[in-house]
C-alpha cells in the first residue's frame, strides 16, 4: 500500500512562508492499494494538485473518492479535480448517507451556477455515488469499512484492509465525553448514542475501529491548551490522538488536519513534544505529523 499527502490542514486553506513545509492545502490523501486500486480520502483544495498529476492524456482514469462528511473543507477541491472533466474516466464519490440530502445533491449544489460556473451534470467523466451508513464493503480487492466519529453532522472513518495492509484514517473526531456532549448543539443524536451506549469508555469505538492499524491517520487539530476552550468544535488535540495510537495499538501515527494558523514551527514543536511523551510511556508506534508531498509505502 502506498499514501501521498496532498492537503494535511484543516479548517480553511492556508498560504504564507510560514506554512511552507508542511502546506496549507485542505484535506486529500492519495491512496494505492498493492493491484493498483486507487482511492483519494476527501476532496479538499489538495485534490486540485492532486487532479494534474494524476491526468495523462490518453490513459483513463477510475478512483474512488472517500468522503469523510461534506464540510467545505473536505469537498471544496472538488470542482477543481481535473479528471473530472476528462471523456473515458470513471469516478464513485462514496460518502456518509444523510435522510434529508442525497450525497449526489451534496456535491452538485456546491457546483450551482450561484457558486461555479461549471455544474457537476456537465462534467464529462462517469461519475457514480455510494451513499453509507456504518458497513463494510469491498472496492476491487481492498475491503472498506466505515465507523461513525464524534464530529458535528454525520462523519465517518474510513479502513482500508488490502493484502494483508491496513490504513485508518479519521480526519475530524473528538474525544467522547458524556458531560461535555449534553451541551452539544451540531452533533446527531443518533450518532452520540452510539458513543454514550459503549461499556466504560465512549471512545473505545474509535480504538477498536482503529486496532492494530499499521497506519492511522487521525485529526490532531488541537493542543490541550486551545482544546478546553473549543469543546463541542468536533477536533481533537494532540493528547488524546496519542492516546487513541496507543490504546489501538498502532504500528504508525500520522497527526492531521493541522489548524490553520499553525505554523511550521509550531507543528515541529508539537512533534518534538508527541516523541517526548512516547519516549515517557515506552510505547513503540512511531508518530509524525503530516505534510503535503510525503510519501510512505509499506
Amino acid at each position: 500500500m502506498n499514501i501521498k499527502f496532498w492537503g494535511v490542514r484543516g479548517s480553511i486553506p492556508t498560504s504564507g512562508p510560514a506554512y511552507v513545509r508542511y502546506g496549507g492545502n485542505t484535506p486529500c490523501i492519495e491512496v494505492h492499494t498493492d493491484d493498483d486500486t486507487l482511492f483519494i480520502l476527501d476532496a479538499g483544495t489538495g485534490i486540485r494538485g492532486l487532479g494534474d498529476h494524476l491526468t495523462v492524456p490518453g490513459t483513463p482514469l477510475s478512483a474512488s473518492i472517500l468522503i469523510t462528511h461534506p464540510h467545505w473543507d473536505h469537498i471544496q477541491g472538488f470542482p477543481f479535480f481535473k479528471p473530472a472533466f476528462v471523456r473515458g474516466n470513471s469516478i464513485t464519490i462514496v460518502g456518509p448517507q444523510r435522510a434529508d440530502i442525497p450525497l449526489e445533491r451534496i456535491i452538485a449544489d456546491q457546483m450551482t451556477n450561484i457558486y461555479f460556473p461549471v455544474q457537476l451534470h456537465e462534467l464529462h467523466a462517469t461519475i457514480a455515488f455510494h451513499s453509507v451508513l456504518e458497513e463494510e464493503f469491498m472496492i476491487g480487492s481492498a475491503r472498506i469499512r466505515t465507523m461513525y466519529v464524534n464530529h458535528p453532522g454525520f462523519t465517518v472513518g474510513y479502513r482500508i484492509e488490502s493484502a494483508g495492509k491496513s490504513l485508518v484514517y479519521i480526519s475530524d473526531n473528538e474525544s467522547f465525553d458524556a458531560a461535555t456532549m449534553k451541551n452539544a448543539t451540531n452533533f446527531e443524536q443518533s450518532v452520540l448514542d452510539r458513543f454514550r451506549l459503549q461499556n466504560g469508555d465512549g471512545n473505545q469505538r474509535i480504538y477498536d475501529f482503529a486496532r492494530d492499524a499499521d497506519v492511522l491517520i487521525h485529526d490532531a487539530t488541537y493542543t490541550p491548551e486551545e482544546y478546553a476552550d473549543k469543546k463541542t468544535w468536533g477536533h481533537s488535540h494532540y493528547e488524546f490522538t496519542l492516546h487513541v495510537a496507543r490504546q489501538a495499538n498502532v504500528k504508525r501515527l500520522y497527526l492531521f488536519h493541522h489548524e490553520p494558523s499553525r505554523t511550521d514551527d509550531a507543528v515541529d514543536e508539537i512533534v518534538r513534544h508527541c516523541t517526548e511523551i512516547i519516549a515517557r510511556r515506552h510505547d513503540t508506534f512511531v508518530c509524525d505529523a503530516a505534510r503535503e508531498g510525503a510519501e510512505l509505502e509499506w
